[in-house]
């Protein structure tokens, strides 16, 4: 089974993208974040002609995630924790894998920039939350697949200029202890579980030939439960819709189970 993870920067914007990769890749599950639209004009019958059912937690205009799936998912939910500033950011959902019930949780955490304002104080107030809510749903269920675009890069080796990064939200050493709080409640990070140093950057902003020159960052993450990392077969970047017309600024990252 492969499951992708991945920002899309508009679904209606990118929605030629976004079938062509589904056309050439057929992921199983595909988590999306930043779809950028209510639910009410999201692409429904779009995607459904690809065979995949949608479920969508959407807003107009900003973030929005959804999970589509050719496999049935139950136990699809939306309002998992009492967001301040009523955004939509996460989407749980459940999934039969080997007999396993698995708990898939795709999350777009804010991005908090700029540092020492009321957006960083949300982006800590939201992964608290995020924390929180983990704890919760690991006591009832330990196979747990994060997936999404979590706004952190973990480390130095995980962007191309670290130095530069230092008092970024993304990268700042607060986060990055966050990041490290959530994989102490039991996780992999699936990426370097596998690519142990391998760079794997998932994003490269739009200006100055960032994606050109190779000027990138690991932004967008799988955290797999210590239950399920020994089904992981692989984890990989797909950066073929990057290189595309009009692409997104990530690109999808995709983990294989057994």
């Amino acid at each position: 089974m492969i499951i992708s993870s991945w920002n899309v920067n508009s679904i209606r914007a990118r929605i030629e993208n976004l079938k062509e990769y589904i056309r050439k890749f057929s992921p199983d599950v595909l988590m999306l974040q930043e779809i950028k639209t209510e639910d009410k004009n999201y692409p429904y019958d779009e995607i459904k002609s690809l065979k995949y059912e949608s479920h969508v937690f959407g807003q107009k205009s900003y973030n929005g995630v959804a999970i589509i799936s050719k496999e049935k998912l139950t136990n699809v939910k939306k309002d998992i924790f009492k967001d301040e500033k009523k955004q939509s950011r996460i989407i749980i959902a459940e999934l039969k894998l080997n007999k396993k019930n698995i708990q898939l949780i795709n999350i777009y955490t804010p991005n908090g920039n700029p540092v020492d304002t009321e957006k960083y104080d949300y982006k800590l107030y939201w992964l608290n939350s995020l924390i929180n809510v983990l704890k919760k749903i690991s006591k009832n269920n330990e196979n747990i697949i994060i997936g999404g675009d979590f706004n952190i890069i973990p480390s130095a080796e995980d962007v191309h200029d670290p130095k530069g990064y230092e008092n970024d939200a993304l990268f700042r050493l607060e986060i990055r202890k966050k990041f490290r709080e959530i994989v102490n409640l039991g996780f992999h990070d699936a990426y370097r579980y596998i690519n142990s140093d391998k760079e794997g950057y998932t994003f490269w902003d739009y200006m100055s030939g960032a994606w050109q020159k190779n000027n990138g960052m690991r932004i967008d993450h799988f955290l797999i439960s210590n239950s399920l990392i020994n089904n992981v077969k692989n984890v990989k970047i797909n950066k073929f819709p990057r290189g595309r017309q009009k692409p997104s600024d990530h690109t999808p990252i995709e983990i294989e189970l057994t």
